[in-house]
């Protein structure tokens, strides 16, 4: 590639590259939509993840709502009937009991419930209750986190301030004996989608862990040090199966129950609310209006089970990245078809989203949209700007041509790609045509008058050459040097040379009789050969201009000045070889020519008799 094209795709390549790196370790604006594209995945996978059958969702749905009137009145129930439920669930030895059901306040219209229900409570020690992390501005007027730290299950870190205080709702229907409790604040992404969970909040110093990590720490379960986990959402959109509250409630009030006494045996047993209007309703990956109770329940599930997403390193969206440029510059340098070079791309993209499929599937996070979108926006800048080029050196090769060759020959030219810009050797025939008696012409005529005159002449003449597939090649004072078979092959091109001769001496019988007054000296002289000749851009990086050299040129222009006395066409033994069929040809001896050893013979050329 030249160098003047090579410097636009450093410079679109150092572009794209500064905004990449900008974009993964600071700005960050595509992020939301690599995560979205993400989702899909996850979302396939989530279906394919079955729901822990030892995590049980006990919901207060709409059907419960409506049995439970006769039993409990409207919502909210007394606080005894979760007391009840309690001491029934705890009966089949479960392994925890946890609510998703806030008790900030005290019913000050049934203090007797409440009182039955925190005796219930504190018989037991696997009861867990939810908590908030409120607006860290109120923290100065919170509670102090030393005096906390049993309740919360919080850990004090290396530096934790022994004094600070936290802002965190206080679950003040329960006596503090029976505070056991996790925070289930929604971690939702700059979309507001929540993909995430926290499992600490680190306050201070201190470690806050969340609801779902407070239970399996509290079971011996190993938790993973991390602020939050990425969830993997087992059963997708339609979460797990939920028991009725209602149901069970009922259930239990029976002497002779129908539901297996050991339903929740070694089970981790989550209360809630799910009817309309009373529940937390989340937008997540797997859905838009997810359950609060499902998200908690997913998120013990995948810390019980370990089944949390993870991201692959944050350098390796980047790398991707750099890879991909460094690809399609490469591409690009070596002057591959765009096309090519696009479905190369389109590849690698499909290889890639495929990649990511199996990673989710592995529960591994691959993020490959914006490495992919970094990669396209590079190649269509680069393909558009390999297009202008082109069509500039298209134009450019128009513009040249236009001015020595049949614009016929020229679209035809394009079409094949354009002109060569390194030399070649090609066999051609030259032809060189020349006025005689000039002087006698313009010493009658002004120079206004003689270059109006000759550029008519010309005129008509090119017109001739172009007619007969020729190229003009240049003007030389008064003599017209033409080609042929360059810059188009032409395996007629002796004959087409000679033709366009024959035609050139009919235009300047007419040419003569159109002048004003008689010219009896104008003529002219022309000369061809045919032989291997150097074609090519020849000249200064300031003007070129397609031309043929060589010996055959040489030769061509010498024949021309024989013709003087002889033979108003002439043409060289070599050109006459080539088509001996086409014409009749004349003798007109043998010519000793400045350069050759061996005298040069030739001949004019006749049209054969109709």
């Amino acid at each position: 590639m030249p160098r003047l094209y090579a410097k636009p795709l450093v410079l679109l390549l150092a572009a794209i590259v500064v905004a990449a790196l900008l974009e993964f370790s600071w700005l960050n604006w595509l992020r939301s939509t690599e995560a979205r594209f993400s989702d899909l995945f996850v979302k396939t996978q989530a279906g394919k993840i079955k729901p822990d059958p030892d995590i049980v969702v006990v919901a207060a749905d709409e059907h419960s709502l409506e049995q439970m009137v006769e039993y409990a009145g409207r919502w909210p129930w007394p606080r005894s009937v979760h007391g009840e439920m309690v001491e029934a669930i705890e009966a089949q030895k479960p392994h925890a009991i946890v609510f998703d059901v806030m008790f900030f306040e005290p019913d000050i219209y049934r203090l007797d419930a409440d009182e039955l229900f925190n005796k219930t409570v504190g018989r037991y020690h696997n009861v867990f209750f939810p908590t908030v992390r409120q607006d860290p501005a109120g923290d100065p007027y919170g509670v102090p986190i030393a005096e906390m730290q049993a309740a919360l299950g919080a850990f004090a870190g290396p530096q934790a301030d022994k004094n600070a205080t936290l802002n965190i709702g206080l679950p003040k229907a329960l006596t503090p004996e029976n505070w056991r409790l996790g925070t289930i604040d929604f971690l939702a992404d700059p979309d507001g989608i929540g993909r995430h969970y926290y499992v600490y909040q680190n306050a201070y110093g201190w470690k806050i862990p969340s609801l779902p990590a407070r239970v399996a720490q509290d079971l011996g379960l190993a938790v993973p040090d991390v602020e939050s986990i990425l969830l993997s959402w087992p059963g997708g959109k339609a979460g797990r199966p939920h028991v009725s509250y209602s149901d069970l409630y009922i259930d239990f009030l029976n002497q002779k129950r129908k539901r297996d006494p050991n339903e929740f045996k070694d089970k981790i047993v989550i209360i809630g609310v799910t009817a309309s209007g009373l529940h937390d309703i989340r937008p997540t990956a797997v859905g838009s209006l997810y359950d609060g109770i499902d998200i908690l329940a997913g998120t013990l599930d995948n810390l019980k089970n370990r089944n949390y997403l993870r991201q692959v390193p944050a350098a390796w969206p980047a790398s991707i990245t750099l890879i991909l440029l460094a690809l399609l510059y490469a591409g690009f340098r070596l002057q591959l078809h765009t096309l090519k070079i696009g479905g190369a791309l389109l590849i690698l993209s499909l290889i890639l989203v495929a990649a990511q499929h199996v990673a989710t599937a592995k529960l591994m996070v691959l993020p490959v949209l914006r490495p992919l979108l970094f990669a396209w926006v590079f190649f269509f800048i680069a393909a558009l700007q390999e297009y202008l080029r082109e069509r500039r050196e298209r134009e450019q090769a128009v513009r040249e041509f236009s001015r020595f060759v049949n614009p016929h020959v020229v679209k035809e030219l394009i079409a094949h790609g354009g002109l060569s810009r390194e030399g070649e050797s090609r066999q051609v025939t030259l032809l060189f045509s020349d006025i005689r008696g000039f002087t006698t012409l313009s010493e009658s005529r002004t120079p206004q008058e003689v270059v109006s005159l000759i550029n008519s002449y010309f005129s008509r003449q090119v017109a001739v050459v172009f007619r007969n597939g020729g190229a003009l090649d240049k003007f030389i004072g008064d003599c017209i040097m033409a080609i042929w078979g360059a810059p188009l092959d032409d395996a007629n091109h002796a004959e087409h040379a000679i033709q366009c001769a024959l035609e050139m001496a009919d235009t300047l019988d007419a040419f003569r009789k159109d002048l004003a007054d008689s010219n009896a000296d104008f003529d002219v002289g022309i000369g061809i050969h045919s032989g291997p000749a150097v074609v090519g851009l020849i000249g200064s990086e300031q003007r070129r201009e397609y031309t043929a050299i060589g010996d055959t040129v040489n030769l061509a222009s010498r024949v021309e000045g024989l013709t003087k006395g002889v033979a108003r066409i002439l043409v060289s033994e070599d050109t006459m070889r080539l088509c001996p069929d086409a014409f009749d040809f004349v003798p007109r001896g043998l010519y000793k020519v400045k350069g050759r050893m061996q005298e040069v013979a030739l001949f004019e050329p006749k049209r054969k008799p109709a």
